[in-house]
């Protein structure tokens, strides 16, 4: 899954954060998801299974860059004591989406996180890259950041 020719094609405006329907919108677009319906249901889901691994400044920026709901989503969660592997990550989605096996759910999870950089910007998002384990980057749908020496 590349998010190149997505990102060229995002209508996202260039000032204020983006709408709650906008956001779902893309997740729908990116997931290729059928309704709406089912995009919004997974974008709550993955927001609220992020909120807990987001902390400090990073948390306060992100909550700041999005519509009120899915910022809603994120401070609305106490933040984790252990931070979860992104394996362990898409494992602790799939339950929470009917159905879900670890295949659809790392789907889920990336058609969501993959929109975040085109909404939040690429250097907070390389911030919030840096304070969670490897092999996230990949669920944005990036690049895995190599650790500097």
């Amino acid at each position: 899954m590349t998010s190149a020719p997505f990102r060229s094609a995002l209508p996202v405006a260039s000032t204020g954060p983006t709408r709650w329907r906008e956001l779902v919108e893309l997740v729908r677009r990116f997931g290729q998801y059928p309704t709406a319906a089912e995009a919004e249901r997974r974008t709550r889901v993955v927001l609220s299974a992020l909120g807990p691994h987001v902390v400090g400044d990073e948390r306060v920026d992100l909550v700041r860059r999005l519509p009120e709901e899915a910022a809603l989503l994120i401070a609305s969660r106490v933040p984790a004591t252990r931070k979860l592997t992104a394996a362990e990550f898409v494992e602790s989605v799939a339950p929470r989406i009917p159905g879900a096996t670890p295949a659809t759910a790392r789907w889920d999870v990336s058609s969501v996180l993959s929109v975040l950089p085109q909404l939040v910007g690429d250097d907070l998002t390389d911030r919030i890259l840096h304070q969670l384990p490897p092999g996230y980057a990949l669920l944005f749908g990036r690049a895995e950041l190599k650790q500097s020496a």
